[in-house]
């Protein structure tokens, strides 16, 4: 007898992301407790009794997307400083506005952060940020996984002062939250160009002890790495290979700017890699070379940035951009097929992450991280290939329902544990503020 299920999702076009790839026609997934019990038929499974049923109408339920790079709290300075170089729009605008920032600020931008990736089938994300003890509260206030890390720099941080607090900082995160259920957290030093090789090498060893991901921004652009090579006489890829940063566990993000010999040691050394398309064009930061990443057998993955270089945390339209960038540098339209980057979103976002064992696709014993995607509409019809429509049609307004570890957070349009609302008067009033300031 099939045991009751706490929540069946019944009549959708179920995709796996599983190794073998399997789309279930008429599909039904039952869920118990906060793990996947059985994914099948809806001949066999939707007569499961169930406490609660999700009808998908027919549309697709998938995994739940992964974000593998954000900055969740700048959703507070969406549009505050755009069309602007990298360098200045950071020295100049960001940093600034960021020392306006407390932990109060920090959740309630996280908490606006959440919201919107809730609403656009973002499951979990990696964050890296300030006051990343707000984030870690306002990720699990909203019922989102996430992987969280305080960003690490020379300079004194508006939160933690000196680095030796930082780091002291990191390692009280990482003891808090490491029973967790949906937070984990992960040591994140922000750059090669903004922290010394002893604060790499710590930060480095305290992943490495602890057991999490280390996370880093890396070859961003080429002032960066023209920057690093005169410092340290080699790319910044190669100044982390001299430093025996590059392991594992270490997710680089954006990568632009990359050497053959940089590309085979992030291959040599199994660095995971968050690809941002949209952020590295809307700051000219360039293409990062992804296809030839993935043909080396390096992971890469998806992230959206900030909302102050994207604007938005919609992975939807990030794996559009990420498709159809790489088809036209290259001239190459078979480059970066649709099959290609929903793995990106989905199973290699979690594999990025240390988490594939847990999310990334639907299978049994899996955490129930899902989404329901709404089909009946005049941009998804007709549907040939439901692959190509989740990349090249979907947006994250088509997500119907966001269910992550088990427990419904969106449906029909609807936030069920997130004051809408109030969540975006706060931003605005914080908004006010910084604009005053």
């Amino acid at each position: 007898m099939t045991p009751a299920a706490d929540l069946l999702i019944t009549n959708g076009l179920v995709i796996t992301m599983d190794a073998q790839n399997r789309i279930i026609e008429n599909g039904s997934v039952t869920i118990i407790g906060d793990a996947i019990a059985a994914i099948g038929s809806t001949d066999k499974l939707g007569a499961t009794p169930a406490k609660e049923t999700i009808d998908a109408g027919g549309g697709i339920v998938m995994p739940g997307l992964v974000n593998t790079h954000t900055h969740a709290a700048m959703t507070l300075f969406r549009g505050l400083a755009d069309d602007l170089p990298l360098a200045e729009w950071l020295n100049d605008h960001i940093f600034p506005a960021e020392a306006l920032l407390d932990e109060d600020k920090v959740h309630a931008g996280t908490l606006l952060g959440c919201a919107e990736m809730i609403l656009s089938g973002t499951t979990c994300f990696c964050d890296m940020y300030l006051f990343e003890g707000a984030v870690a509260r306002a990720a699990a206030a909203a019922g989102m996984r996430a992987v969280v890390g305080e960003v690490l720099y020379d300079f004194p941080s508006p939160n933690y002062g000196p680095i030796q607090s930082g780091f002291d900082y990191t390692r009280r995160l990482i003891d808090t939250w490491k029973d967790d259920p949906l937070v984990s957290v992960a040591v994140e030093p922000h750059s090669p160009y903004l922290c010394a090789p002893d604060l790499l090498t710590e930060a480095a060893g305290i992943a490495r002890e602890n057991r999490v991901p280390l996370v880093i921004h890396l070859s961003e652009t080429q002032k960066e790495v023209e920057d690093v090579r005169k410092k340290y006489g080699a790319s910044p890829v190669g100044h982390l290979a001299e430093l025996g940063v590059l392991a594992p566990n270490l997710l680089a993000c954006h990568c632009v700017v990359l050497s053959d010999e940089d590309m085979d040691l992030l291959a040599e050394h199994d660095v995971k890699v968050s690809h941002n398309p949209e952020s590295n064009m809307k700051l000219a930061s360039g293409i990062a070379p992804a296809a030839e990443l993935i043909r080396r057998g390096v992971c890469t993955a998806l992230g959206t940035d900030g909302c102050s270089s994207n604007n938005n945390l919609d992975l939807f339209a990030e794996m559009d951009m990420a498709a159809k960038l790489h088809k036209a540098s290259s001239l190459d339209p078979t480059v970066m097929d649709a099959a290609t980057v929903l793995r990106m979103a989905t199973v290699d976002g979690a594999r990025a992450l240390g988490l594939d064992r847990i999310t990334g696709s639907l299978e049994s014993g899996k955490k129930a991280d899902i989404i329901i995607i709404d089909t009946n509409r005049p941009h998804l019809t007709p549907m040939y290939r439901p692959e190509s429509h989740l990349v090249y049609a979907v947006g994250g307004s088509d997500v119907a329902a966001t269910i992550v570890n088990g427990l419904v957070l969106m449906k029909d349009r609807r936030l069920l544990h997130l004051d809408l609302e109030k969540t975006m008067a706060d931003a605005r009033q914080i908004a006010n503020e910084i604009r005053n300031r």
